[in-house]
């Protein structure tokens, strides 16, 4: 199992956390399996927050009868924490995040964890980032309705079919739709304002899910999409073969997602390219929003240098840690780079969207509070992730923000494998 640690950009920044914390300090610890799992970081230590708010488990009690059920045929669930004064009819949407599982045998694994059943959830999580109740740490979304809608079915909510004999049900459509009518019933379809959001595997479903959000309110409710670290691309690895393809590909066919991904990609494309987000955003109508690190440590070494891709293990230092990266290793990772710039090329010319592309080792910030808001959180220009989302989201700046190449930004808090 690895270990992980938070190293802030730039020399000051690195003596910094040294001298004060400690490097171990910022030890997560990561899944299991980088093949199916996620870096998920809920706690923070940058001397600017206070503890955080523990929200509960709700279970969606009605969604059995609708075969909205885990991947073991427990109810899904989420955590919702309630708005109030300005933001009492504004809401939060968050998809959770945590990869794919793409064989019966991996998703027989992930059955037994809380990423594919509720019995194992946590039975509260703390909201930090975006999903803080403190306008110090979440000045434009603090005091909305903020939920956290729990992954448990490993195809980002688009699955629809079942394997009976191994007892694995995938129905990640239909927990999003029971999700959607469960929040609906509790107020949301009052809504003057909402957005989805969602990290990583969550960001795909909120790439996939988002005109259909859209489409649950009326025209007068505005109604955005964010995005964050969802921008997979379908790259070659560093043995020259499409690790990450042939991934999608076995979770698309494996859990029936192929009915549902945006027809607007599936009638010019293979399916199961439709899964990657690069070929979906230019033509999803609802304003979308991309937070994304230009150099994803999640794609690095799950896509870009897997184990499969590096039998000899030549990348197992650089994809821990982008300083012991040779000058060529480098110039892979400015070519992913350029390729994820040339993904967003057009759909950076509509106006409603927007962009924040660092050039940071990362992977996930906006539900971190120290990427999300905080004294030292990263940024372009003068301006970080928090309200780059905020100046869009209430279209007060037209945001396309994207940093100059590594290692010019030093605001970076990269993450650090050991």
């Amino acid at each position: 199992m690895m270990k992980l640690f938070w190293v802030f950009g730039g020399f000051m920044g690195l003596m910094f956390c040294r001298q004060t914390y400690g490097i171990a300090d910022w030890n997560v610890t990561q899944d299991e399996d980088l093949h199916y799992s996620e870096i998920n970081v809920f706690g923070f230590r940058n001397g600017f927050s206070s503890t955080p708010l523990m929200v509960g488990l709700t279970l969606i009690s009605g969604a059995a009868a609708k075969g909205a059920v885990c991947l073991d045929g427990t109810l899904p669930a989420y955590h919702i924490h309630r708005g109030y004064g300005s933001g009492a009819n504004s809401w939060l949407i968050d998809l959770e995040g945590g990869g794919w599982c793409d064989t019966i045998r991996n998703c027989i694994y992930r059955k037994k964890t809380r990423r594919g059943s509720s019995a194992y959830m946590e039975k509260q999580i703390p909201f930090t980032g975006i999903l803080s109740n403190k306008a110090s740490e979440n000045p434009d979304f603090f005091n909305w309705n903020r939920v956290k809608i729990r992954y448990c079915d490993g195809a980002s909510f688009a699955g629809d079919s079942e394997i009976k004999a191994a007892q694995l049900h995938f129905r990640g459509q239909r927990i999003w739709k029971a999700a959607m009518e469960d929040l609906m019933s509790k107020g949301m379809r009052y809504a003057n304002q909402a957005l989805l959001s969602g990290c990583s595997a969550g960001a795909v479903a909120t790439v996939l899910h988002c005109d259909e959000f859209r489409e649950m309110f009326p025209g007068t409710t505005r109604v955005k999409c964010l995005s964050d670290a969802g921008l997979f691309l379908d790259a070659f690895d560093v043995s020259g073969s499409r690790t990450l393809r042939n991934m999608f590909r076995r979770v698309v066919n494996l859990q029936g997602a192929k009915k549902n991904l945006p027809w607007t990609c599936t009638n010019r494309l293979n399916p199961n390219l439709c899964f990657f987000p690069q070929h979906v955003i230019a033509s999803v109508k609802t304003p979308l929003f991309l937070v994304n690190a230009a150099y994803d440590t999640w794609q690095i070494q799950a896509s870009l240098a897997p184990p499969t891709a590096d039998p000899s293990g030549r990348w197992n230092e650089c994809k821990k840690n982008h300083a012991r990266c040779t000058s060529r290793q480098i110039n892979f990772f400015q070519s992913f780079r350029n390729q994820m710039l040339k993904a967003v090329s057009g759909f950076s010319r509509a106006g409603k969207n927007g962009l924040f592309i660092n050039s940071c080792f990362s992977h996930c910030q906006t539900e971190r509070q120290d990427t999300w808001f905080a004294q030292d959180s990263p940024h372009i220009g003068n301006k970080g992730i928090a309200k780059s989302v905020g100046n869009w989201y209430f279209d007060r700046v037209n945001i396309k923000a994207i940093d100059c190449p590594y290692p010019c930004d030093h605001s970076c808090h990269n993450l650090v494998f050991k």
